[in-house]
Order: C-alpha cells, then sequence, then structure tokens
C-alpha cells in the first residue's frame, strides 16, 4: 500500500497533466455500520478509503464507539477480510487538538494537562497504524468566548505537537506518516485568505527551522464554504486555496462536506479530499426508521411478537446524553427538549444518534428489532449498510473515484 503522502503526489501529477482530477473521501467512522460501509465502499469501487476519527469518537477511552485507536483499526482489517479486500484503506486521527475532545472541555483542563493527553492520543494513534494525524491546536478555552487563536500561537502549537508525534513515531521504528492542519472553523482565524497565507508561509518557515520539512501536511484544510448547516461549496475559493498550497506539494482539505449540493465541483476545483461524517449517520437513522415500519406492519400481521420501540430507546438515550445541547440554535438556548418543535426533535435525534448507537438500551432494543425482521429479512444489518453506501456512492462519482486505485495505487500512468 502507498503511503499517502505519495497517493497525494500522484494526484497533484494527475491533475498537472490532465489525466484525472481525483478526491478523496474521507468517512467519518462513527458506527459500526458507517465503517463497515467504508470498507465495502472501498472493495465496490476499487479506490483508496480514508477514515477520519475524532478523538470524541475513538481513544484511549473508547470515545463514543467504544473503540480504542487500536480496536478501530482491527475491526476496520475485520471487515476488509469480510470482502477480501486487500486495497488502500487510511485510517486518520480528524482535530486532534487541545480542548477538541468534549470531555477535556466539561474537565476545564489547562493548557498543559490538555496537551499531554493530545499527546498521549497521538502516541496511541501511531502505534495503532493510523496513516494521517490531523493536527489542530485552534482552540483556546482559556480565551474569552468568541476569541480567535493567534495564527503565531496556532503555528507553534501545531509544530510541537508535530514535532512530538514525529519523535515517537521514530521512538516505535513507524515509517513516514501524512498529516493534515488547519480547521474550517472561524474560532481557528483561518478563514480570511490572508491569514491562511500566513499561516502556510509560518508554518512551512518553522517546521525547516526545526529539521521537521519532512512532516510537510499532505492536507491543510480550507473554509470553503459549507458548515453543519450550508451545504453549498464555494469552488472559487477552493481553486485560490489550492493554488497557495499546491506548489508545496499539498492539497486542500474540505470538512463538513455532508448533504453537498455541488460535489462535482471538489475535483473540478482541486481539492485534495473531503471529510463526510453526520450525513452517513442520518442515512443509518433512516435505514433504521425504515426497519421499525417493516416491524410494525410484522406486528399487525403476525401474533405473539414484541415491538422493540426501537425509536423511543434512541430518543430517550439521545436525550439523556444532553449531546443534543450541543446543536442548539442560538433563540433555543434554555429551552426543553419536550418544548422544541417535533421536526427540531426528530433533527437533534437523527443528528445525536451516533453518540449514542453503543448504549446499552439502544443496542438491545436494535437487536430486538433485528431477531423480530429475522423470518422475513434475515440479515436487516446489511440494509442498514448497504443504505450508507449508496449514499457514499454519489461522492464516488462526483469525486472521480471510480477505480482509481488503477491510476493512484498500481502505477498505471
Amino acid at each position: 500500500m502507498l503511503a499517502l503522502n505519495e497517493i497525494i503526489q500522484r494526484i497533484l501529477r494527475l491533475r498537472e497533466e490532465g489525466r484525472a482530477r481525483i478526491t478523496l473521501l474521507a468517512a467519518c467512522p462513527n458506527s459500526a455500520a458507517v465503517l463497515e460501509a467504508a470498507v465495502l465502499t472501498a472493495a465496490r469501487n476499487n479506490l483508496p478509503m480514508l477514515f477520519a476519527a475524532t478523538l470524541n469518537q475513538v481513544d484511549r477511552d473508547g470515545g463514543y464507539t467504544g473503540w480504542t485507536p487500536a480496536q478501530f483499526v482491527a475491526e476496520m482489517q475485520q471487515y476488509a477480510a469480510k470482502y477480501a479486500w486487500d486495497g488502500p484503506l487510511y485510517p486518520c486521527l480528524d482535530h486532534g487538538g487541545p480542548w477538541l475532545k468534549d470531555a477535556h472541555t466539561r474537565q476545564r483542563l489547562p493548557l498543559a494537562a490538555v496537551m499531554a493527553e493530545v499527546k498521549e492520543s497521538l502516541s496511541a494513534c501511531l502505534r495503532a497504524g493510523y496513516q494521517l494525524l490531523h493536527i489542530d491546536p485552534t482552540v483556546d478555552r482559556t480565551l474569552p468566548p468568541g476569541a480567535s487563536v493567534p495564527i503565531e500561537m496556532v503555528v507553534e502549537r501545531t509544530i510541537e505537537l508535530i514535532a512530538y508525534a514525529e519523535a515517537e513515531r521514530e521512538q516505535l521504528g513507524l515509517p513516514p506518516i501524512a498529516y493534515e492542519v488547519g480547521t474550517e472553523e472561524v474560532h481557528g482565524g483561518l478563514v480570511d485568505m490572508d491569514n491562511f497565507t500566513h499561516f502556510v508561509t509560518s508554518l512551512a518557515r518553522g517546521l525547516a527551522e526545526r529539521n521537521l520539512d519532512h512532516a510537510w501536511p499532505c492536507f491543510i484544510v480550507g473554509k470553503v464554504g459549507t458548515d453543519l448547516h450550508t451545504s453549498f461549496f464555494d469552488p472559487d475559493t477552493a481553486r485560490q486555496l489550492y493554488e497557495i498550497v499546491a506548489p508545496s506539494g499539498s492539497l486542500i482539505k474540505g470538512h463538513y462536506t455532508d448533504w453537498v449540493e455541488n460535489p462535482a465541483d471538489y475535483p473540478a476545483s482541486g481539492m485534495g479530499g473531503a471529510n463526510v461524517g453526520p450525513e452517513f449517520t442520518a442515512e443509518e437513522y433512516l435505514a433504521l426508521a425504515d426497519l421499525v415500519a417493516k416491524e410494525e406492519a410484522l406486528c399487525r400481521s403476525r401474533a405473539g411478537i414484541t415491538p422493540s420501540n426501537f425509536l423511543a430507546a434512541l430518543e430517550g438515550a439521545v436525550y439523556a446524553s444532553n449531546r443534543w445541547q450541543k446543536w442548539l440554535q442560538p433563540e433555543e438556548a434554555g429551552v426543553e427538549f419536550a418544548d422544541l418543535s417535533v421536526q427540531r426533535r426528530s433533527w437533534l435525534v437523527q443528528t445525536g444518534a451516533r453518540y449514542v448507537w453503543t448504549d446499552p438500551g439502544v443496542a438491545a432494543a436494535r437487536q430486538r428489532l433485528y431477531t423480530n425482521l429475522h423470518p422475513l429479512l434475515p440479515h436487516p444489518n446489511s440494509y442498514v449498510v448497504d443504505r450508507i453506501a449508496r449514499s457514499m456512492d454519489r461522492y464516488v462519482n462526483a469525486f472521480g473515484l471510480f477505480d482509481s486505485n488503477r491510476l493512484l495505487e498500481n502505477g498505471e500512468w
């Protein structure tokens, strides 16, 4: 398997030669079904798949998926064996930086403590075989609300974490890995084009001074118009950012690509990668809602079936987790869950489902749902996985990824 840095260089070369325009897809592995669907998509389409796992999802404490980095990689490999896929799969860390794990914010960890925690997680990722680390020190909970971290401080902390990871990698005797830097968030101060350029040039100078040129990032995250509530990608901004980073051998990575209206503009404008997460959670939720509807019909037609009450269990778990409050709009601050509209509650449950798929009550209700459906639908989980995989196919087609391993991995030049 080619290193991810080499894949990026080949994407740049193909673009420069006018032969192909490719954007890599990074699936956020926020559940076992999404992870399986991503491996299945890679196998069906002969493409490299990236997995962008946050510290909230996967970490030394198990995250909300229940996986440590080593368990996550092992699960990925099990699905690869299930589908007889030996092509490139790249486990990656997403948003590795201070206070980007919700627990660190809740615990009000000071800078020294939170940086130590992040470094321990970087070590765990390296030992597990991660191929890319997103270094993102663009949040500082010690600053006043709404204040951006100064660019110089972002650069300084980025270099500190890359230097730590490189020293740890060398000590472990591991081959080179890829890095991703920056953020799409406004609080990082990188939205303005001048600030973005200043960040890139300062980072290059700082890495050179530390003899870390070899760790130059293959991806730099850019603000390209999308966020959790905005789905139109700005190709003009993307082209400007591409022109800034391409000469140094990097590509722009987009986050919040979920439900994007114009995905074909990503490769056309030079985007190197795109993260998708909440959309796949929504597809998992909708597939399960379909199965609940089938279960309800089954309960009407056959006696002796105890309903799973899956959707009620899911809503109860999302409410009990308090994570739904994270996604409230400013005008909803302080409003109780029960006082929100049915539409908003449904959206919050759908969005927050990823946090509670592993909740014991939710898992038990899901298993009951599957058991009830088994007489007519022997493989209900495959129904869920296939629906998620179909949603991934939209990006496969738009991003020029179908059969892309023939170009990227197998050297078909």
